[in-house]
């Protein structure tokens, strides 16, 4: 479950996992406006899951920095998606090829699926007689330089509580 953070100006700051908003409401540095369906079940509490939580303090939020490239931010950015044949993608390619002074750059990576990937190698599009479907450019926009910070969830999570037999 995801939770909505609100600056203390009441606007919307980011959407993180229920884990981090649990965090800074118990260390006191925001406070739950509304919570969710399925409490969290602790060692000595139960605490209500948090769905909206507020910020004691205001954060200004950063506009001018860039987001550090990732595999998962490139595969985000374009949304899962081959730049080459729009198929599923699970891996990233460097347009200019590394080998040929390619960059870790956003401007040079994008989303392959996994038969384009091998099959480019280590040759340019141009040279493949392909095109990019869209022009990679870096992200932009404050939830980015959120989203980094954020660690996956893992697929089994100690906070929820165990299905009950009906």
């Amino acid at each position: 479950m995801r939770t909505l953070v609100l600056n203390a100006g009441y606007e919307p700051l980011a959407v993180v996992t229920f884990r981090r908003a649990l965090v800074l409401v118990l260390t006191g540095k925001a406070s739950v406006i509304a919570e969710g369906e399925d409490p969290v079940v602790g060692p000595q509490e139960i605490l209500g899951r948090p769905s909206v939580i507020l910020l004691n303090r205001y954060i200004r939020p950063r506009y001018n920095q860039s987001t550090a490239v990732s595999r998962r931010g490139v595969l985000r950015r374009d949304g899962h998606r081959c730049a080459y044949c729009g198929k599923v993608a699970h891996t990233i390619d460097h347009v200019q090829p590394k080998s040929r002074g390619g960059a870790e750059s956003w401007e040079n990576l994008v989303a392959a699926c996994l038969r384009c990937n091998n099959t480019k190698g280590d040759h340019t599009p141009a040279e493949m007689g392909w095109k990019l479907r869209f022009v990679p450019e870096p992200p932009h926009g404050t939830i980015w330089q959120i989203k980094e910070l954020e660690k996956p969830t893992p697929a089994w999570d100690p906070f929820l509580l165990p299905e009950r037999a009906a």
